[in-house]
C-alpha cells in the first residue's frame, strides 16, 4: 500500500511539472481562456487539479491542429529568386 502512495505522489508531481513546463514553453496564441501567467499560477497552486485543468481546457494543440498558419514560402532557384537577383 505504501508503494502505491509513493507511486501516486511521483506521478502527480510529474504531471504538475509537465503541465507547468508545457504552459511556460507555449506561445501566448496557443493558450486558451486565460493568460499564460494565470495558467502558471493555477498549475503551481492548484497542483494536480490545476495541471489537469490546463491540459484539458487551457491549451490548443501545437501546430494548430494540422492547419497551416499561413502561406509557406516556396523555395526558388537562384535565377528565379528576386532577392538573389537584386544582390547581383
Amino acid at each position: 500500500m505504501v508503494k502505491f502512495f509513493i507511486f501516486l505522489t511521483i506521478a502527480l508531481a510529474a504531471l504538475q511539472l509537465y503541465a507547468f513546463v508545457d504552459c511556460a514553453m507555449r506561445e501566448d496564441s496557443e493558450i486558451k481562456r486565460l493568460p499564460k501567467w494565470g495558467w502558471l499560477l493555477i498549475i503551481f497552486f492548484g497542483q494536480a487539479i490545476g495541471a489537469i485543468a490546463f491540459i484539458v481546457a487551457g491549451r490548443n494543440p501545437k501546430g494548430g491542429g494540422g492547419r497551416k498558419k499561413g502561406p509557406q514560402r516556396r523555395i526558388l532557384p537562384p535565377d528565379d529568386d528576386p532577392d538573389f537577383l537584386r544582390k547581383l
